[in-house]
């Protein structure tokens, strides 16, 4: 398979799947059920959700700019705004584009080596992924009865003992591989592990490492909060539990990486987590829709001024050519 062919498939089996998955959420609620909780919905707590959503983007643009003070490259707020927003937006279009937008932005607007702004990116990333699985650990703490009774209850207990064990084995093979093997592929991997850990580690070698690291759990504890606040727009999800938020909210961050923003996949997958709390499949879906369209909107809206309002706020600087 040609590199051109390769690219087009990257950007259409997305969109594709995106498609798919709209119409099969749509095929268990139609669209005039839907729009029923739409008109019903609380907007106090979909705005409320919206603001969240917002404040952890700003923190998100203010904390890139620790990482890039150290390198000795003093970037306006603004600039660094416009550049998260917009790559949320592009995002929407071509997966992973945005990043590459992102960090184009700071060197057009800002004279930043595109490399620097593209390794800051990949470190914010492996910061954001160490968040994450924290928050797939405390949820497997908290959840622990729950999840292994619900397991217990769809699997017998030998079959769980058997796929846990058979992971634990495939990863030590791997491991195992991946440390003596000479292999193209074995290199690859082992640079790529190793360079996680040095990003990751390279975070507590900052001069304002503690602000970054408090900036990136108020990044993830205001994406937790908008996902909670914006349920309680839905009547029928107000008694929803600790559980179901947490394991709700794994699901759905999960989602994005599948359609390009999400599209689709998104309210799918907090109806396969709300589900296994008996939560009805129609709210649930409902949910997953007006969460996805409020926060895509807001994409829409501050990313478009974004791109619009670059060349204004920067007009006295001339843009690099490439």
């Amino acid at each position: 398979m040609n590199k051109k062919t390769k690219n087009i498939l990257k950007i259409t089996l997305p969109l594709l799947l995106g498609v798919f998955l709209v119409w099969y959420s749509l095929s268990k609620v139609s669209i005039e059920e839907l729009m029923v909780y739409v008109k019903k919905a609380d907007y106090t707590w979909i705005l409320l959700g919206m603001f969240l959503g917002l404040l952890s983007h700003l923190s998100r643009a203010y904390r890139w700019l620790f990482q890039l003070e150290p390198m000795g490259y003093k970037v306006k707020f603004g600039n660094s705004i416009m550049a998260v927003f917009a790559t949320y937006l592009i995002n929407y279009t071509i997966p992973r584009a945005g990043e590459v937008a992102r960090a184009s932005i700071l060197t057009n607007y800002e004279d930043v080596p595109f490399e620097k702004g593209f390794g800051t990116i990949v470190a914010e990333r492996i910061a954001d992924m160490i968040v994450m699985l924290g928050i797939i650990a405390i949820t497997l703490f908290l959840q622990f009865d729950f999840i292994y009774g619900f397991l217990i209850e769809k699997f017998n207990l030998t079959k769980v003992i058997m796929i846990l064990l058979g992971f634990v084995i495939a990863a030590a093979i791997l491991f195992g591989y991946i440390k003596k093997s000479k292999s193209k592929i074995a290199l690859k991997l082992k640079g790529l592990v190793t360079g996680l850990i040095e990003g990751a580690l390279s975070i507590f070698k900052m001069k304002k490492k503690w602000a970054y690291i408090f900036h990136t759990l108020f990044i993830w504890g205001m994406y937790l909060l908008m996902f909670y606040i914006t349920s309680l727009s839905i009547v029928e999800l107000n008694e929803i539990s600790l559980g179901a938020v947490l394991i709700g909210f794994i699901s759905a961050s999960s989602s994005i990486a599948a359609t390009n923003g999400g599209i689709g996949s998104y309210p799918l997958a907090i109806y396969a987590a709300f589900s296994i709390f008996g939560i009805a499949e129609e709210p649930s879906i409902a949910f997953g829709w007006i969460m996805w369209a409020s926060q895509t909107l807001m994409i829409i809206v501050f990313g478009g001024l974004s791109l619009i309002y670059l060349p204004i706020y920067n007009r006295y600087k001339t843009p690099k050519r490439f």
